[in-house]
């Protein structure tokens, strides 16, 4: 529970200890965005970690006069880790097939069937265009280019869209911090914001949720 409600306030005020990162650790803050963005993207049982909150973080502190974050040089350096993220998690899924629904840790499920349902339904309503759309829907963003990969989607079908997706969401979501960092209304309710982020990521998975509750009454 400690762990939950550490990672919880990690990333509610996450631009705190981007800001803290920066001053401790200098230039290695490059290296620890890096590889927060590639596990949550790479790694089917990371979909915890902060990407959307992280980018807009990013972007913010970055816009600071008081860093030293390049917001070039951050976006180019996180495009590539959600490419890379994105096709390690595509090859596992490939390589392992329907055989991971059978991986267990710790006598649990790693990862669980209902989720595996929920992702082929975003693959039913945007066909490969999913692995762009999930980009933006936490936990889908995870698990899409592992059920391409169960799927044996074409891979110039997925490094197309993994491209795309990839540009999207870095570029869109940095920049938007970027731009608004310097407004003081959302340097002091910064939390509200990321709330937002996170409330309007998930819709497309309430919405879907709803959807297939009412198409199970009719």
């Amino acid at each position: 529970m400690e762990v939950l409600m550490g990672l919880f306030d990690f990333i509610m005020h996450i631009d705190q200890h981007l800001s803290e990162f920066v001053n401790q650790y200098g230039l290695w803050v490059y290296a620890i965005l890096f590889l927060i963005i590639f596990v949550e993207t790479g790694v089917v049982v990371m979909p915890f970690l902060p990407g959307d909150s992280l980018l807009f973080a990013a972007g913010m502190v970055a816009a600071q006069s008081n860093n030293h974050l390049n917001i070039v040089f951050v976006i180019a350096l996180l495009l590539i880790a959600a490419i890379l993220g994105d096709t390690l998690n595509y090859s596992i899924g490939r390589g392992l097939g329907n055989r991971a629904l059978k991986i267990k840790l710790f006598g649990k499920q790693i990862v669980k069937e209902e989720q595996i349902a929920k992702t082929h339904s975003f693959y039913e309503k945007y066909g490969s265009k999913t692995i762009v759309v999930a980009r933006f829907v936490p936990i889908v963003r995870t698990l899409a280019p592992f059920v391409a990969g169960i799927g044996r989607m074409g891979y110039s079908i997925f490094i197309t869209y993994n491209i795309i997706g990839a540009v999207l969401w870095v570029v869109g979501l940095t920049f938007v911090g970027y731009f608004l960092g310097n407004i003081p209304w959302v340097q002091h309710n910064f939390s509200k914001v990321v709330l937002a982020i996170i409330v309007i990521s998930v819709l497309p998975v309430i919405f879907e949720l709803i959807k297939e509750k009412f198409s199970k009454k009719d």
